[in-house]
């Protein structure tokens, strides 16, 4: 895991409604509520960060829940799938959860010989629960309801559609150290051997797709995982290389990131493990307190009253 891509860090995607979006993710699905923090650029809006007990690089799903947002449209240049990791056996299991929860769903499908369910979250956003081929070994979040023999993992996969795959195919493969794994019809596997789990990245090249629009349940951004702040920089010096835009190092509190627009026209992220979200709360007390940059501690009072209870 030294100066590497591990994989996917987090994926960060846009929700309507704020309660809505808790309520799934952590009833429906079962995650943990990791950190309840704000948006760095509009701190009148949540960021929301669901995972496993820690927060584990790779479990990570945040959301941007903007209340009056408009519907997204899936399209190329975006992420537009996200796969989670489910032990085998549990797709029954959730396919009565998702009965019983009024979620939109379709039948057990297959994808490269793998049983998958599709469902998606209140705002639209798609979502994969894939019985991977080798056992899962993560530690998952328990509730009352969902118990390790049917818990999602953490990411399996995370799919980008586009007009052309060569260029993103080409950053992955020289630039991140993924290597192709397999292909059907168009849709193209990519995995890293640097990591064990979160390590899949499937582009599906369709050249005559429109556009889609980033907004309500749709992806923002996906985040690939480094080691440490040594690791991000000397990646960033890669990325410069190429000739594509990429941010200073940014302070996200939890991690620090750079942020640029793959060939393809998908907002990529790099994120370190350190210094993870214990650096502001215990682990027990996770996800429970208003956490607030600094910047914006002088106005909690202001933004306690003005973001939407979710419990």
């Amino acid at each position: 895991m030294e100066n590497t891509i591990n994989g996917i860090h987090h994926i960060t995607a846009i929700a309507g409604n704020a309660k809505k979006n808790f309520d799934f993710y952590t009833q429906v699905l079962g995650q943990r509520l990791v950190k309840k923090t704000v948006n760095f650029d509009d701190p009148e809006t949540y960021h929301l960060y669901y995972g496993d007990k820690q927060g584990t690089p790779g479990t990570i799903l945040t959301f941007f829940p903007w209340e009056n947002i408009t519907t997204g449209r899936r399209g190329t240049r975006q992420v537009t799938e996200i796969g989670y990791s489910v032990p085998e056996g549990s797709l029954d299991f959730w396919l009565k959860r998702f009965d019983q929860h009024n979620a939109i769903y379709n039948k057990v499908s297959e994808k490269f010989g793998q049983p998958y369910l599709t469902v998606l979250d209140p705002d639209g956003l798609k979502l994969e629960l894939t019985v991977s081929n080798s056992a899962d070994t993560r530690t998952p979040w328990e509730t009352n309801e969902i118990k390790a023999e049917h818990a999602t993992r953490g990411f399996y996969n995370v799919t980008i559609t586009t007009n052309k795959m060569q260029p993103t195919a080409d950053l992955l493969t020289s630039v991140f150290g993924y290597r192709l794994l397999e292909q059907h019809v168009n849709r193209y596997r990519f995995i890293t051997d640097a990591i064990e789990n979160a390590s899949i990245v499937d582009l599906v090249e369709v050249p005559g797709e429109s556009i889609g629009h980033v907004a309500g349940g749709s992806v923002h951004h996906v985040a690939f995982r480094v080691k440490d702040e040594k690791t991000l920089m000397a990646y960033r010096e890669k990325i410069e290389a190429l000739g594509l835009n990429i941010t200073e190092k940014i302070d996200r509190n939890y991690f620090y990131s750079l942020y640029f627009r793959e060939p393809g026209g998908v907002l990529f992220e790099l994120a370190t493990d350190n210094p993870g979200f214990t650096v502001d709360e215990p682990l027990e007390e996770l996800g429970i307190n208003l956490k607030l940059p600094a910047q914006y501690e002088g106005y909690r009072s202001k933004l306690e009253d003005l973001l939407p209870k979710l419990v």
